[in-house]
């Protein structure tokens, strides 16, 4: 146990050192990218020496495809550019919403090849939402933050695609299940947009400085992030259920992203039904579009394996 602390507490403090603190919301930034850096190091601290315990997997490709669906709900913060005709940034809170009322438009499918102890596996999503309750909470006249509290009527639309691109290997493979560690990348294109209305027109301070009452704007981001994490399986006894889990965290264009799985699958000869809850997250900077946005819901897919 002690060397796991040491570990901890070496990872946390070098993340931590060689980046610049700049406000309290940086440093819960760069304190949280530690603390998930240090979890993941002691996970495989704790799984590493089972290693010699795992049985020999199969030399044989193997395939499977999972289309799936999953209604998230979505909770989150847009910063748009300065929209025409005004002269400040809007900062809109969208959600969280009801994802039955709101989703126009999915299409997700998961797949993976696996030899030996390694594989490889794709995810893409693409979710359409349009009218999702929202709300201008502030705007930013250059640097002059003027919060809103006359938002009558506020919606937003999202379009945005996933896609995970990932290389495993297998610490640990038995009778139990499954544990593999990850390393890849994610990218995240976004396109938002908001038509507000207030009850009246925002002024800034200094002259000329306004935000109407009433508009639209859309606006488009694309995010590149590297990950690493673990996914697998747990074995329940002799049954044919099992508990499928995966969780990654990464940077790059964010701050920090992280997804998580965990769900209950039950196999039939060649084809699983799972059903599982997702949770994606991403944290950016002043300057993005995205400033926080959390997807979270429930999933059911279908592996077909050959």
């Amino acid at each position: 146990m002690r060397n796991i602390q040491d570990v901890i507490k070496v990872v946390g403090c070098a993340k931590i050192s060689i980046l610049p603190m700049r406000g309290s919301k940086m440093r819960r930034r760069y304190c949280r990218q530690a603390l998930l850096s240090a979890v993941f190091v002691t996970f495989l601290v704790l799984f590493l020496p089972l290693i010699t315990l795992a049985q020999s997997p199969s030399n044989q490709w193997q395939f499977a495809i999972t289309p799936y669906l999953w209604l998230p709900n979505i909770d989150g913060t847009l910063k748009y550019n300065v929209p025409p005709g005004t002269s400040g940034r809007p900062e809109v809170k969208v959600g969280p919403n009801d994802y039955l009322e709101n989703l126009d438009f999915a299409i997700m499918i998961n797949a993976e090849a696996r030899k030996a102890r390694w594989s490889v596996f794709t995810d893409v999503i693409y979710l359409d939402f349009s009218k999702e309750t929202s709300k201008v909470k502030s705007i930013d006249f250059g640097g002059n933050v003027v919060s809103s509290s006359i938002d009558v009527g506020t919606e937003s639309s999202l379009k945005g695609a996933a896609w995970t691109l990932a290389g495993g290997y297998s610490v640990l493979q038995g009778d139990l299940g499954r544990l593999e560690i990850l390393a890849g990348f994610r990218y995240f294109g976004l396109k938002a947009s908001t038509d507000w209305q207030l009850t009246a027109t925002v002024t800034g301070p200094g002259p000329g400085r306004v935000f109407q009452r009433s508009g639209s704007i859309s606006q488009s981001e694309d995010l590149w992030d590297g990950v690493i994490g673990l996914r697998g399986r747990l074995n329940l006894g002799g049954s044919k259920f099992y508990v499928p889990y995966y969780l990654d965290v990464g940077t790059g264009s964010s701050e920090v992203t992280w997804e998580g799985v965990v769900g209950l699958g039950y196999g039939f000869k060649w084809v699983d039904i799972v059903l599982a809850y997702r949770h994606l997250y991403y944290d950016m900077d002043d300057d993005n579009l995205v400033q926080d946005m959390r997807f979270s819901g429930p999933a059911l897919g279908l592996t077909f394996r050959f």
